[in-house]
């Protein structure tokens, strides 16, 4: 067989028009002369490619089946979608199959030991936890989740505080939703930012001491990061922006496409105009109610480039106001730590053609989120909350959050 990769085509069915079949991916105005996909873990163009004959739709099949791939279109395009779904597979290969195999790298290049798996799975009819799972019939974990989310909404339009109040006075918010229209329903794909230690000042740079959780399709992976933008990243002279807590809109589209060594895919602000943010006006790089009380509204910004995207393994916190995430290591929907390091890189020049690095754990967030957003749906909803709003309900706490940073990142704590 072929080794099947981003681009592949089976025979007759590379696109006619491929800028047109690009299009919806390229939003963001990232292009190249051959019209070519981003694969952005080897920080290479792939041009589309015919294959020897229909294996990219039997692979697509099988994703299909097997509950990796619900919403992809099996048309023998190996396009993005098909590539986060060979990723979760070889993911879950590494980490939940007990005949998979620990030691593969979810590169998303298909070769004979993938399929030999693809096949293996065929033949005993296997198929994924994840796919089986759904919003219908969630985790105790979700359901726990989605509570609190909707206590968290009543408490803050009782209760919105300084900054909160703040935004609510504003006519446009753009990709920034006011309290009265968070949307909580189990219909949609719910990333959750929980900030700790805000208010408490860093001489130059702030850790990466942030919990994330994903809730999607009926389960909950947790990861690790920041929200919080560092001195070191935005300059000495500068007034750090911090994105306000609340829920945001994103969707998927393209980070750093100023420079082409760096290109990957992000979640971008949902309207072009983006979120919005509070400056650090006192600049003693920590968020207070003091930042706001300096200038009052005009505290708060529309900013278009506060992205969530990949930060290293961790060691550093490459926030310059984006949200950022690890890819050392996450926690499944077992709630089980599972270990990307061998495989992780820690920066940009770790991704190239010859290395077998990828961004980790943060691939497997996009993945799931670009596998399991519904048919149509180009976005998910962000909420950023601190980390005392875990004591709303008894099923949390702060506890919750150092049990889970614990298990990722000890350091943090």
């Amino acid at each position: 067989m072929s080794l099947l990769y981003l681009g592949s085509c089976d025979i007759g069915k590379i696109p006619e028009d491929r800028r047109k079949f690009l299009d919806p991916y390229h939003m963001d105005g990232i292009t190249v002369t051959s019209n070519s996909f981003r694969d952005d873990d080897r920080t290479t163009w792939r041009p589309f490619t015919e294959t020897e004959s229909d294996e990219v739709a039997n692979l697509q099949q099988f994703l299909f089946d097997a509950g990796f791939m619900p919403r992809g279109v099996i048309d023998g395009v190996f396009d993005y979608v098909t590539q986060a779904a060979a990723r979760l597979f070889q993911e879950y290969l590494r980490t939940l199959d007990p005949e998979g195999d620990p030691d593969m790298v979810p590169d998303g290049l298909v070769g004979n030991i993938t399929m030999q798996h693809v096949d293996r799975w065929k033949n005993e009819g296997k198929g994924a936890d994840w796919g089986k799972s759904s919003s219908n019939n969630p985790t105790k974990e979700y359901s726990n989740w989605i509570k609190l989310l909707e206590k968290s909404k009543t408490h803050y339009i009782a209760n919105p505080g300084p900054i909160m109040t703040a935004v609510n006075k504003l006519e446009n918010t753009h990709s920034t939703i006011k309290a009265p229209d968070w949307n909580f329903s189990k219909d949609e794909i719910h990333l959750i930012g929980i900030r700790r230690k805000q208010d408490m000042s860093a001489v130059r740079e702030r850790a990466n001491d942030d919990l994330f959780i994903l809730l999607i399709n009926g389960m909950v992976f947790k990861f690790w990061g920041s929200t919080d933008p560092s001195k070191k990243m935005v300059g000495s002279s500068r007034n750090e922006p911090y994105l306000v807590e609340g829920q945001h809109k994103y969707r998927f589209g393209w980070h750093k496409i100023s420079e082409e060594k760096k290109i990957y895919r992000a979640l971008k602000p949902y309207k072009s105009a983006g979120v919005i943010i509070l400056r650090d006006l006192d600049r003693d790089n920590a968020l207070t109610p003091h930042d706001l009380s300096v200038a009052g509204t005009h505290s708060l910004e529309v900013n278009n480039s506060i992205n969530i995207h990949w930060s290293g393994i961790g060691h550093t916190n490459w926030s310059a106001g984006c949200q950022v995430i690890s890819g050392k290591n996450y926690i499944n929907h077992k709630n089980e730590l599972v270990d990307c390091s061998k495989f992780a890189s820690s920066a940009y020049s770790q991704l190239n053609a010859s290395s077998k690095k990828t961004k980790g754990a943060y691939n497997v967030l996009a993945d799931l989120v670009v596998c399991y957003s519904k048919p149509g749906v180009d976005y998910l909803l962000y909420t950023l909350g601190r980390e005392e709003s875990m004591d709303l309900d008894a099923n949390f706490g702060t506890n919750y959050v150092n049990e889970a940073l614990e298990k990722m990142n000890p350091s943090a704590l």
